[in-house]
């Protein structure tokens, strides 16, 4: 059968899916293109393109999203809706006030619920989700695989001009105490304690993280931090191709699991998934780090927290001890 014809049958029964995602739209971090549609249409959920590009790619988010997008999505700048750097580090995590201001211009009270999406399939949106999560607005997902999974999946797209949405009210939120990690921090995990106390997981390339390639941004060291573990965040993702459209979407928790193991050693992945052994997720810029961290939740992991300025503020400092080898 068809997605529109499945589709068809199911709005068909709007109470059924009324009361299936009353029960858990907030605690879901992943939906399919059908569910974030009857999310939209039966929940009023609000769609955000939170796409982002590394900065060496020539492809710019802004221009893609004027373009074509969800219907009636709002584009969610995670370069825009965060704290400024001094040090010219981008997308850092947002105060209480510029979360807020953001939802309250996208239409966002602390009751509506989210789905978030990029263009690449699952790149940018866990990012999107850290942010929503880590200010406790607790409905909101991404949707697995994208831009490119929705129109794969038969769903139409909008390209005429965006539309604005009418603002509401949404007050400060606190942010998560244990969602980020500064430098400090990072530098107590590894200076005179047992490393096997925490664990670090490096989401970025292996050989970045060994300091054979470059990193993208000039001038910066490679290497990574003293006890760090690589677990690249292609690593957790799997790649499809569907009706011609390619993307990428989260692997099944068993091969999630596998992945883990496979970086860490089965007792370390076995004491994280426990909540024994504390996990802080880092990468170039705190972006892939956030796959990481979603998923780690995906396993039932709570005990994770995100390196904000990740390699881009360690690298450029150069007090911060730098490791080369494996």
């Amino acid at each position: 059968m068809s997605f529109a014809r499945q589709f068809a049958s199911k709005v068909t029964s709007g109470q059924t899916i009324l009361r299936r995602y009353s029960s858990n739209a907030a605690t879901k971090y992943l939906v399919t293109p059908q569910e974030a549609n009857e999310l939209v249409q039966h929940q009023g959920a609000v769609l955000l393109d939170a796409t982002w590009f590394m900065p060496n790619s020539p492809r710019d988010p802004v221009k893609e999203f004027a373009e074509k997008r969800l219907p009636q999505a709002r584009f969610f700048n995670l370069d825009k809706v965060a704290t400024p750097s001094d040090k010219g580090l981008m997308h850092m995590m947002p105060t209480g006030r510029v979360f807020a201001d953001a939802c309250e211009k996208y239409g966002i009270s602390p009751n509506t619920p989210v789905v978030i999406y990029d263009a690449h399939g699952v790149f940018s949106s866990p990012r999107g989700l850290f942010t929503f999560r880590s200010f406790n607005h607790e409905n909101s997902s991404i949707l697995d695989g994208g831009l490119p999974r929705w129109e794969a999946e038969g769903l139409p797209v909008e390209t005429s001009e965006p539309t604005t949405p009418t603002a509401v009210d949404y007050p400060t939120p606190e942010l998560n105490a244990k969602a980020i990690t500064s430098y400090e921090q990072m530098l107590s995990k590894f200076t005179g304690k047992d490393s096997a106390e925490e664990l670090i997981l490096d989401a970025r390339p292996k050989n970045r993280f060994l300091g054979i390639d470059p990193e993208p941004r000039p001038g910066l060291r490679s290497g990574h931090m003293p006890g760090a573990v690589s677990l690249t965040f292609a690593l957790f993702l799997q790649k499809n191709t569907v009706n011609g459209k390619e993307f990428t979407t989260f692997l099944p928790p068993d091969k999630l699991r596998q992945a883990l193991i496979d970086a860490v050693g089965e007792e370390r992945a076995q004491l994280i998934i426990d909540g024994k052994l504390p996990v802080t997720t880092t990468c170039g810029s705190g972006m892939t780090a956030a796959i990481l961290w979603l998923g780690l939740r995906q396993l039932g992991v709570k005990d994770i927290s995100l390196y904000d300025e990740s390699w881009m503020g360690y690298g450029a400092r150069e007090s911060s001890p730098v490791v080369t080898s494996d």
